[in-house]
């Protein structure tokens, strides 16, 4: 299928592993120019190299703090500056914060409003200008299914992904009229770096722990029976920023394996 993405330029954020890499290597397949932005350079200007190795694509690394405006803004400048426009933004720097209510000190709770919410909120403030010069473009937000559905123990990543949805369905209404489509992925149990890293805190404990069997213990839960990989997502990214989704805004979708009690 011919997404129509030739030509076109995306701003990924937390784009150095998991999902934002996904979806950088999704789009630029696809034909995309794309700017990815995390705050380990080094992780990130690896990520380029794979993606455009893998690729062929154009990619640009540039270390960018999401939750600080005036680093947003550069992120944004520079991308205008490498590739003349913004088609697409794909707003997903975040990473799992779930606690018990009363042990969610206020800057466990600070820190992860600043990150998800607020950095989408700066990235989306800066590309807006941007994306109506084009005559529209899209937005996709990255939240999960506890932001519909909370759970026990899930603050405050249940709090913040219900305002990230809540985000979505507000800008998908105020700005349909410019042409600039906001839609929002709600992800479950994926592959990612941060579910590696708990990997290698479990091996401390159990030392002959596989990741094949790490991820194999997650997937349990889930109905499909696996945990999902970062592609999946990534390619419905690239079909949501694509003109094949042409009249889809204010959705949320589950990529969970049939997780989620919720629709």
């Amino acid at each position: 299928m011919e997404l129509g993405l030739q030509g076109k330029v995306a701003v990924v954020t937390g784009g150095s592993e998991g999902i934002g890499k996904a979806a950088a290597h999704s789009l630029a397949t696809e034909g995309a120019a794309v700017v990815i932005c995390a705050r380990r350079a080094d992780v990130l200007e690896r990520a380029a190299s794979e993606i455009v190795a893998a690729t062929g694509g154009k990619v640009l690394a540039v270390p960018t703090d999401v939750t600080q405006p005036a680093q947003v803004q550069r992120l944004m400048e520079r991308t205008v500056a490498a590739f003349g426009r913004i088609d697409i933004l794909v707003n997903n720097a975040g990473t799992s914060s779930a606690y018990p209510f009363e042990s969610a000190t206020p800057e466990v709770w600070q820190t992860d409003l600043d990150l998800k919410l607020f950095g989408a909120i700066h990235c989306t403030q800066a590309a807006l200008p941007y994306l109506r010069t084009q005559g529209g473009g899209r937005i996709i937000n990255l939240t999960t299914p506890g932001g519909k559905a909370a759970g026990a123990r899930s603050v405050p990543t249940s709090v913040s992904r219900a305002a990230g949805i809540a985000l979505t369905k507000a800008l998908s209404q105020e700005y349909a009229a410019d042409n600039i489509l906001v839609n929002t992925v709600c992800v479950g149990l994926i592959k990612s770096g941060q579910h590696e890293r708990r990997w290698e805190q479990a091996r401390a404990a159990n030392p002959d722990l596989t990741l094949e069997a790490h991820y194999e213990s997650m997937g349990q839960s889930v109905p499909m029976g696996r945990v999902g990989e970062a592609r999946e997502v990534g390619d419905l990214i690239a079909f949501l920023a694509s003109e094949r989704a042409s009249y889809i805004t204010g959705a949320s979708i589950n990529v969970d394996g049939g997780r989620s009690p919720v629709v």
